[in-house]
């Protein structure tokens, strides 16, 4: 009987063991799997993180790209204007007799005008606010330069004296190519800051 009762404290206790084996081992098992979840997890957050960089790199490349067609197209469409706007008033200085009003070219200017106006909406819409800020500066101050010349054309075209028109022309084109610089180097700022964005 005490063998056999042996026995069964044998086969009982090796039960034990085994049960206690098992827990032992699924535990371990239970936290190599969490491990394993834990660097799985952390494996695909730095896939995501880096499909987010990727993908803020694309943007901030198609940013760039848009804000620097649109302060292109603004500093293009000045250009033509300006250059028609100064070809009139050099003409104008060139005559020493009267000159008769010539709407047509004064509506010219303005026609090339109304496109740097459709340009400045458009820097306006891709900002930053400095950009936005400088081509509002450089649009009015423009538009002043065209006014000037306009009163020139009329002044010559009825033999006024000129001297006070012709300084009126010469400050507002001074105050358009200042504002015209500051547009220039606000959009370069802000150009070099995406390039430079993390």
């Amino acid at each position: 009987m005490i063998s056999v009762l042996i026995a069964a404290v044998g086969i009982f206790g090796t039960a034990i063991g085994a049960a206690f084996t098992a827990a032992i081992a699924a535990k371990s098992d239970g936290r190599r799997q969490a491990a394993l979840e834990r660097q799985h997890a952390r494996e695909q957050q730095a896939h995501t993180d880096e499909q987010l960089r990727e993908l803020r790199s694309e943007h901030l490349r198609w940013r760039r790209e848009r804000r620097q067609a649109a302060y292109l197209d603004l500093l293009d469409a000045l250009s033509n204007a300006d250059r028609a706007n100064q070809r009139y008033f050099r003409d104008l200085r060139s005559e020493p007799e009267p000159v008769p009003f010539e709407p047509a070219r004064l509506a010219e200017i303005r026609e090339l005008f109304k496109g740097a106006e459709q340009a400045h909406h458009k820097v306006i819409l891709e900002g930053p606010h400095t950009v936005a800020q400088a081509a509002h500066t450089v649009h009015t101050d423009f538009s002043e330069l065209v006014g000037a010349v306009e009163e020139f054309a009329q002044a010559h075209a009825i033999a006024q004296d000129l001297t006070e028109f012709r300084r009126k022309v010469d400050t507002a084109g001074d105050t358009f190519l200042a504002s015209h610089r500051d547009l220039l180097e606000a959009a370069r700022v802000a150009l070099d800051e995406i390039v430079e964005a993390p």
